[in-house]
């Protein structure tokens, strides 16, 4: 069973997207960069052996625990998929937070420290770090990329003798039970751990929420008297955004910490949340993000950000925030771009070239 420090490693290795993706592009032989897709196998141009020989060396180059190397070397498609959810989670996070104090910077020595502490910010990653691996093996799924899985195959639609299950629907069923297993079960004594791990299913949870059924009718004369109907998940940026308000309603819980002996028992429920029946333990059945410390402030340069001096703001939505009553400094600049686009026949846009000049204002140091 696996417990929150192999959370925390995964996390702090899925979130260090240069070293990750520098470590791959050596491999120029085995991985190609498509307009499609981040990062993807090109198994016809290598002989089998070979082809198996560098999904191996893929896995291995991401520093994965042993339990987690053995499921990404048991499906080639597997490796490039965790690349791209880390893509997706790390983007998504930093445009969710693109406005705030922490802009979700993700510089190695910053991201270590924040995930040796129970923020909300930390709670944040951890729940998108698993939404973003549910999403992306899910996708992987229907497009084929995996060799374990296909398209979702547990219709469970209504009226489905008038339905024809068809498409390709987002195979949520394989790909959630896939991150449960990645990422590691619940430890019932590490309290960090059970936070962490009540996170991780948080951001499982927002993609489950966002699944819908799409269909297209099938007639005569555009009657529907059959229709061909898929499960598909929302777009990541709607669970961005779902997982962005859990962030700002996150409940602060604590301990019940036997102060002779130190050890941690239950956690306690927010106060006016009641504990679940059954026991007291409320985090299996809170659909909201949890966190146990205070966050800082991250306005100066410290252990967890570079502080918010010279950080870019808009003056009539966040500076005050953002520069932390700093005050701000304005520049003018001219700029240049493409302004008063036309759609020409048949098949290209045209643009003027517009200068103008405009206002940047920075925090002040």
């Amino acid at each position: 069973m696996l417990d929150g420090p192999l959370l925390a490693r995964w996390l702090a290795a899925a979130f260090g997207l240069t070293l990750l993706l520098a470590a791959l592009r050596p491999s120029a032989a085995y991985f190609g960069l498509t307009g499609s897709e981040p990062l993807t196998i090109l198994p016809l141009t290598l002989e089998p052996e070979a082809a198996a020989q560098a999904h191996y060396k893929a896995c291995d180059r991401l520093k994965l625990e042993r339990k987690q190397r053995r499921m990404c070397r048991r499906d080639p498609g597997v490796a490039e998929t965790l690349v791209e959810a880390v893509s997706m989670s790390a983007l998504e996070c930093q445009f969710q937070f693109r406005f705030e104090r922490w802009n979700c910077t993700l510089e190695g020595r910053y991201r270590a420290s924040l995930l040796k502490r129970g923020f909300k910010e930390t709670a944040f990653l951890y729940a998108i770090s698993s939404a973003g691996l549910t999403h992306a093996l899910a996708k992987a799924c229907s497009a084929g990329r995996m060799e374990r899985c296909t398209c979702d195959e547990a219709p469970d639609l209504e009226n489905r003798e008038a339905w024809q299950w068809g498409g390709c629907g987002d195979n949520l069923k394989y790909s959630s039970k896939f991150v449960k297993e990645f990422l590691g079960r619940r430890s019932s004594k590490d309290l960090r751990a059970r936070v962490d791990f009540h996170n991780n299913l948080v951001g499982v949870k927002v993609i489950k929420a966002g699944v819908e059924t799409t269909c297209k009718c099938h007639g005569v004369s555009g009657s529907c008297t059959v229709r061909t109907c898929w499960r598909q998940l929302a777009p990541f940026h709607e669970v961005g955004k779902h997982l962005k308000h859990k962030y700002e309603t996150a409940l602060k819980v604590g301990s019940t910490t036997n102060e002779a002996t130190g050890e941690a028992g239950a956690i306690s429920p927010p106060r006016g949340r009641a504990s679940g029946a059954g026991g007291s333990d409320p985090l299996p059945r809170t659909p909201e993000l949890v966190h146990l410390d205070d966050s800082p402030s991250f306005c100066l340069a410290g252990r967890f950000s570079p502080g918010t001096a010279g950080r870019r703001c808009h003056r009539e939505k966040n500076c005050e925030s953002i520069c932390c009553g700093r005050g701000h400094n304005t520049q003018s600049r001219v700029v240049t771009r493409p302004c008063q686009c036309q759609v020409r026949w048949c098949c290209y846009v045209e643009c003027r070239q517009c200068t103008q000049r405009e206002e940047v204002y920075t925090c002040k140091g």
